[in-house]
């Protein structure tokens, strides 16, 4: 792996360390980072680190400070904006998220404190979630009179059913880490203390599996809600064909054979 290369940005932190884990940190603490345009800015130039950047195998995202994100900049809303215009604007985000989703690399979001709007619609677009014991989360779009946009109203009914997402949006109420672990949107609660750590365990072990299996998988995964029964398999026999011709495949079968722990290199 070639010594990462520092990037710099103007509302995220970001840190590619010798395993192939990249670290994206929101960087607004003094205002629960909430999503203002240079954070918009910086979420698609990132993205191009995150996507083509080959040394990188999985992502952690996470918040600076007490919270996770608080969602978008009040003073965004507050703008005269003409709706085309709003519309165009809002695409920065719905692109980062949708990009978020279908990249092809495992993304843990690593949720330190309040997650609202934005911040909620990141995780919503991530593969694993992990949070603190004291986060909250929820959308709370409703006491200004909009709903969650940039996909966080769809990927909720997803996620959480129907049911869940209307009593989640109507009401806009905080719930406790628990209580959302336990409507099935996130894989682990743990104390605040052990958040990054767990983050990290949890990349350490994504690290020993083969990457394009792991990036297939998720496409598959993400994909099935649209396709139906015959479709899904048809897709997960071209996915095996491709994965079958892989030099990891061929490491893994030797592996096997060999009684010892595959070392696999994504290609």
């Amino acid at each position: 792996m070639s010594k990462p290369t520092p990037k710099t940005y103007k509302a995220l932190l970001y840190e590619l360390d010798e395993r192939g884990v990249a670290t994206v940190t929101m960087n607004r603490p003094e205002h629960l980072n909430s999503v203002n345009m240079d954070m918009r800015r910086d979420f698609v130039e990132v993205m191009d680190e995150l996507m083509f950047n080959n040394d990188i195998r999985v992502v952690i995202f996470t918040g600076a400070g007490a919270g996770f994100s608080g969602g978008g900049d009040m003073g965004h809303f507050e703008h005269d904006w003409i709706t085309p215009q709003f519309r165009a604007n809002s695409r920065l985000l719905t692109r980062f998220f949708d990009d978020v989703e279908a990249l092809e690399k495992p993304v843990i979001t690593a949720i330190n404190g309040n997650c609202t709007g934005a911040g909620f619609e990141l995780a919503l677009a991530a593969d694993i979630r992990i949070a603190s014991e004291t986060a909250k989360i929820g959308f709370r779009e409703n006491f200004i009179s909009l709903i969650p946009g940039v996909g966080g109203t769809t990927r909720l009914v997803r996620e959480i059913g129907p049911a869940r997402a209307k009593e989640m949006i109507w009401t806009g109420n905080m719930y406790t880490a628990q209580e959302v672990y336990e409507m099935g949107f996130l894989n682990r609660v743990v104390p605040h203390e052990k958040l990054m750590e767990t983050a990290h365990e949890y990349a350490d072990l994504l690290l020993k599996r083969a990457p394009q299996s792991l990036g297939l998988a998720k496409k598959l995964i993400n994909n099935i809600p649209n396709m139906d029964q015959s479709a899904a398999i048809a897709v997960e026999g071209l996915a095996q064909s491709i994965l079958l011709k892989t030099e990891d495949h061929k490491e893994g079968v030797q592996a096997f054979r060999e009684k010892r722990r595959p070392t696999f290199k994504g290609k």
